[in-house]
């Protein structure tokens, strides 16, 4: 608990109007995407770098924990109170402070809204191309803590990869600028990207300079439906070494694709075994042809039915197939295990068998989507969190699905971090000296462990 001094200086920071301690309003804040609850002691709504490293140096003195907050929609546990002590929620700090259509440069407070800065410069005939699939409320600072990626990564990359530089709150509350605002910059240590992914454990950003790219002429979306997933996960290979790199490149297992059908009555086969959403961008000229040669690709590859959109409007029908996933998956099970696996690409149909097998060995209900272009797999295990017995079997086959991703040369975590769920399972893809390191970062940082404590390293 706080004490009445530490609740007094913290209303005098921020202001009586942006400071909540009742356990009405500690509750909003006490749970992410994965619906587990951790009552903080208070939540604070600073306006500026100013107040947040006040806050720090306050919370530094004074020995509690400072916990950074988006939108709460991570699915590792990263914005969760696990120590309690005060919440800093950054939604006040929300700002798109400058597009220069110049130099393809954004700058943005940690706030600002994904999907609301990828309109923007839209408008302006520019492309902020990290696209998470929550990017209509998610935040910017949410994505550079978790090095958020999305369906386009497989031809655009990561947030990582779009981070110029970062006006970042260290946790003893100095303020460092980090990068540039130029492409080029080798200045010393790259501390923004050892800020980017770091999970608000190394230091709390309060601006963020983005590359932006030129807006694509156009876009062509396709969707491949698969009697077998090798087939599939051949369409894609053989997409990708005749050098067409999609803009997306989705996939869904036979039984999301089951799911989906009975959630919303699209239309899709029910005996089909995979199916891939397939987007190209670029000149109008060139992705007619692409999406030609994608097309015969897949028919070579065995597809049963290749449909190309013929407009916006058809395009739209084929994303709301892969954005029904999510909540059709609730017909199977009250709650679910998400991970979000990379293996090597050709490995995919390996990977889905393996977890198939897993699944089915653990008496466990699984569905399985994400990312082909980028072998990135949404694993998803349903459960009844009330059956004890089956939350026990879920844990050991998540513990076989992390085990058979690293023997396959893949990683645990593709984009939603550590955080608190993944934490156990750290030592299984990264060495105890590469821990230690991190460590150490951590402990120069934060001597006094005060900034998001009990994430990523297990005690």
């Amino acid at each position: 608990m706080l004490s009445h001094n530490v609740i007094k200086e913290l209303t005098n920071i921020v202001g009586k109007d942006n400071i909540q301690t009742s356990k009405e309003d500690l509750i909003c804040y006490s749970y992410d995407a994965t619906n587990q609850k951790f009552l903080p002691d208070a939540v604070v709504f600073p306006k500026n770098v100013s107040e947040i490293s006040l806050i720090l140096k306050m919370a530094n003195s004074e020995g509690f924990p400072v916990v950074p907050r988006g939108a709460g929609s991570g699915f590792s546990g990263g914005s969760l109170p696990v120590e309690g002590g005060v919440i800093v929620s950054l939604e006040r700090m929300n700002k798109i402070l400058k597009i220069d259509a110049d130099n393809l440069i954004a700058i943005v407070e940690p706030g600002a809204v994904t999907g609301e800065l990828q309109w923007e410069v839209e408008d302006l005939g520019l492309f902020y191309p990290p696209d998470p699939s929550s990017l209509k409320f998610c935040t910017i600072g949410g994505n550079v803590a978790e090095c958020a990626g999305g369906p386009s990564a497989v031809k655009y990359g990561v947030t990582k990869d779009y981070v110029l530089g970062l006006e970042v709150v260290l946790p003893t509350g100095e303020v460092i600028n980090t990068g540039t605002q130029t492409i080029k910059g080798v200045v010393g240590y790259d501390l923004t990207k050892l800020m980017v992914g770091s999970e608000g454990t190394l230091g709390i950003v309060t601006k963020i300079i983005l590359k932006l790219l030129p807006l694509p002429e156009a876009t062509k979306t396709m969707l491949a439906v698969f009697s077998d997933m090798r087939d599939a996960a051949a369409a894609v290979s053989r997409i990708i070494s005749l050098k067409i790199i999609p803009s997306a490149l989705e996939f869904m297992d036979k039984e999301s694709i089951s799911c989906v059908e009975e959630y919303s009555s699209i239309g899709l086969p029910a005996d089909v075994e995979a199916l891939l959403l397939i987007e190209v961008d670029g000149a109008k000229e060139l992705i007619e042809k692409q999406a030609e040669s994608v097309k015969k690709i897949c028919l070579d590859s065995r597809a049963r039915e290749v449909r190309i959109a013929g407009d916006k409007k058809e395009a739209k029908k084929l994303w709301q197939i892969r954005r029904a996933i999510s909540p059709s998956l609730a017909k199977l099970k009250p709650n679910k295990i998400n991970e979000d696996i990379v293996v090597p690409r050709n490995k995919i149909p390996e990977a889905i068998i393996g977890i198939r097998e897993i699944a089915k060995k653990y008496s466990l209900t699984n569905a399985n989507f994400g990312h082909a272009g980028d072998g990135n797999i949404h694993v998803n295990i349903m459960i009844d969190k009330t059956d004890r017995g089956e939350v026990a079997r879920a844990e050991e086959g998540v513990k076989e699905i992390f085990k058979l991703v690293i023997d396959l040369g893949g990683t645990i975590s593709g984009e939603h971090g550590i955080g608190i769920f993944k934490m156990s399972y750290i030592g299984m893809e990264l060495s105890k000296p590469a821990i230690d390191v991190m460590k150490k970062i951590k402990q120069v940082l934060d001597p006094k462990g005060i900034l998001n404590p009990g994430k990523i390293f297990p005690e």
